[in-house]
């Protein structure tokens, strides 16, 4: 039925005082948007409300039967209202996330500030690590949930994707190589190459898939976390490769992004958790929301080709 709260609300204001005057300004609406409120649920019911003339309006004996029901709509939205409200109110607490640091920022603060506005009682603790840390913070409990792209193959850890991003090449505006569609890594080995640390997950995956060529890039310069790596690519002082995700937005660095192949390299970000293990109300809460917001489709989130190098 094509009709809504709003309508019903009128219907009752007007059986209740008896006159579409008083009823539209208790409603704050002009008498001709009430009485079009009127029509509408007239319409969409398919039966005659009130009897209307000149000078008073009557409710119908079928609008008289509808009174207590509508009544009992209303009534029930409000105390399904309230229960939401007082629940909300009610949950508190905290929530751990781990999260390899190359993510934090597309994916978290949108949701925690969403989050906090609708339960300002909860706190929300970031563990930002090494994918491995985050791992093992999830599997002993120190996290509720972690976000990161391992755990596939742990047999007491929970997977579930978010979405597939490849490596680009973090470039300076005014590189020579920054206005090019594409890159390759023997293209890349001519310049100087920034890297990250073993032991980073990244550094494993860029490792794996390099295995399999001759010339790589030789590192100048190595450190532990992406942003580290992003902030001095941005300096100046080389090249770096680094999961999309982890560059800056457009207009708010002097970097771009180009596009790695030979071989290309992809890692698949997702929410990991413990298997068997229930997630706390207020930690439930958040990585369903989290999970929600994964429709953004704005990276580089697409089917895997053929000839892939799959993280």
């Amino acid at each position: 039925m094509n009709f809504d709260l709003a309508d019903l609300r009128a219907f009752l204001s007007v059986a209740d005082f008896g006159s579409f005057r008083v009823a539209s300004e208790n409603l704050h609406l002009s008498q001709s948007a009430l009485s079009r409120r009127i029509d509408k649920l007239e319409m969409a019911l398919g039966i005659k409300l009130f009897s209307r003339t000149t000078r008073k309006v009557e409710l119908t004996t079928v609008g008289r039967a509808f009174v207590p029901r509508a009544q009992n709509v209303m009534r029930e939205l409000e105390d399904a209202l309230v229960g939401i409200k007082d629940t909300t109110e009610r949950i508190s607490g905290l929530v751990t996330i781990a999260c390899v640091p190359s993510a934090v920022g597309y994916f978290l603060p949108a949701v925690i500030k969403r989050f906090h506005a609708s339960y300002p009682k909860v706190r929300i603790r970031l563990i930002d690590e090494y994918s491995s840390e985050v791992l093992v913070a999830v599997a002993r409990g120190d996290a509720d949930f972690g976000l990161t792209y391992i755990g596939t193959q742990e047999a007491d850890i929970d997977f579930e994707p978010l979405l597939e991003e490849r490596f680009v090449v973090a470039c300076p505006v005014g590189h020579p190589l920054a206005r090019r569609k594409r890159l390759t890594w023997k293209e890349l080995s001519e310049y100087e190459y920034l890297t990250l640390a073993q032991g980073s997950g990244n550094r494993f995956l860029i490792d794996q898939a390099l295995s399999r060529i001759d010339r790589k890039p030789q590192w100048t310069c190595e450190v532990r976390h992406v942003p580290a790596l992003v902030s001095l690519v941005e300096a100046g002082l080389g090249l770096g490769v680094v999961p999309r995700l982890a560059m800056p937005p457009k207009g708010h660095s002097g970097l771009v992004s180009v596009p790695l192949e030979d071989p290309e390299i992809t890692r698949v970000i997702g929410l990991i958790r413990r298997r068997g293990r229930e997630l706390m109300p207020a930690a439930r809460l958040f990585h369903d929301m989290l999970l929600r917001a994964r429709v953004d489709k704005r990276t580089e989130a697409r089917p895997r080709h053929r000839g892939e190098v799959r993280t």
